[in-house]
């Protein structure tokens, strides 16, 4: 049997209890959803499938991108779906829809299903190959589960990007940390295609560039220091610096040319749109038509400072998102403070200030934080220093029927998207 594949299935086997976790969690996500949807007379496949940005994939996907900007441009009166513009939804979700609904037998509306089910379970390996790598295998098995129970996760079987764009930043990160240059450099610019805010990714794979470049000859990058490694991946990993010490100057152009791809495909889609709409900034003038811009916050500690106040006056959706917010802040000062790795700390950091500084509508804030991974691995730690086996148990079990309920109510019973 080839060496690789010998390594594959061995990763594959060692990440088992992990995947297993994760289906195990969204396959009740899922079966509630269908329950519910079957009550109601709602198809839960086509809700899912359908519902909100999610319908806007399917349309680029079978119909392609605008011209131009909509001719109220959404600054008189109540906007409307015809006063917003499809160019701020990056294509390589829809692409891939349009591919495998081509390709196969499915309606446009399962092959999207397909492929965010597949890049769940894509995002779920990767992240438990991030945390097992900084924490070990215990680690990365709770970390994956968490992922799967949080309150949005319905998001990561629905049709959107961001179960995609997850698998793709862990993977990129995970390329980062074990020094593959090229393939994280790769699989930013895939990610990049993906999602905005892939900038936290661009940025994460610049500055562990730059830091290992920077280092002294034939030393680890310091952010790198501290991390349990599995005896397998500590002696390639040796045997990797030991490689660029003999031979620096051969060796430092790799994280050089993966910092170099990294933006590229970020940068392109900017690129094609403002070829598009003919002016250079035509992409930032399709997100201000979905009063999408960084205010810094402002408009985020207003909604939160209201949901405080009068948390009856608002709707659930938006008490939800800010113990959210809450806790993603919380959670961000503690990877600060514990000097989690590098990259992943930059990727942390910078997704949390998109989702914090955006002005945009408030409760796809908790959204935005979901492929913020790195920001879990805090709490699996913790649960993985529990004793008993049945408490950590008890805790998941309880966290994903809550985050079922909760799922199902977001797709069937509320008006305002995740």
């Amino acid at each position: 049997m080839p060496v690789r594949l010998r390594r594959l299935r061995a990763a594959a086997r060692e990440a088992a209890p992990a995947l297993l976790g994760f289906a195990a969690v969204r396959t009740l996500g899922v079966a509630i959803l269908a329950y519910w949807g079957h009550r109601l007379g709602h198809p839960a496949a086509q809700r899912m499938a359908t519902l909100w940005d999610a319908q806007r994939y399917i349309d680029i996907a079978v119909a392609g991108y605008d011209h131009g900007l909509p001719a109220a441009g959404g600054l008189t009166g109540a906007p409307t779906d015809n006063d917003y513009s499809n160019l701020a939804f990056f294509p390589l979700y829809p692409a891939l829809i349009r591919l495998v609904h081509t390709m196969t037998p499915l309606p446009v509306t399962h092959a999207a299903l397909l492929i965010t089910w597949v890049a769940s379970l894509a995002a779920a390996w990767g992240i438990f190959a991030v945390a097992a790598w900084c924490h070990g295998r215990r680690v990365g098995v709770l970390a994956v589960v968490l992922w799967g129970v949080l309150p949005h996760a319905v998001v990561e079987s629905m049709a959107y990007t961001e179960a995609l764009f997850t698998a793709l930043a862990s993977w990129s990160l995970y390329a980062v940390l074990t020094r593959r240059w090229i393939w994280a450099g790769v699989l930013c610019a895939l990610a990049g295609l993906t999602r905005p805010t892939a900038v936290a990714l661009v940025a994460a794979v610049v500055a562990a560039a730059v830091a290992t470049v920077v280092r002294p000859r034939g030393q680890p990058g310091g952010w790198a220091e501290g991390a349990r490694w599995a005896e397998e991946v500590r002696w390639a990993e040796e045997a990797r610096w030991a490689e660029e010490a003999r031979a620096p100057e051969e060796a430092r152009w790799r994280p050089c040319l993966g910092a170099a791809i990294a933006p590229l495909g970020w940068l392109g889609f900017i690129a094609w749109v403002g070829d598009r709409l003919g002016r250079w900034d035509g992409y930032f003038a399709v997100q201000m038509l979905w009063h999408s811009r960084f205010d810094w916050g402002v408009s985020t500690v207003r909604q939160v400072w209201r949901a405080c106040l009068h948390p009856t006056s608002v709707p659930l959706t938006w008490v939800v998102v800010t113990l959210v917010l809450c806790a993603a802040v919380f959670l961000g000062a503690v990877v600060v403070a514990r000097r989690q790795p590098l990259p992943l700390l930059v990727y942390s950091v910078v997704l949390l200030a998109i989702a914090v500084g955006d002005s945009s509508f408030f409760g796809v804030r908790a959204r935005f934080l979901l492929p913020a991974f790195p920001l879990l691995l805090p709490v699996a730690a913790c649960l993985a220093r529990v004793r008993s086996g049945g408490v950590r148990v008890a805790l998941l079990s309880t966290a994903a029927v809550l985050s079922a309920l909760y799922g199902a109510y977001l797709v069937f019973a509320d008006a305002h998207a995740p």
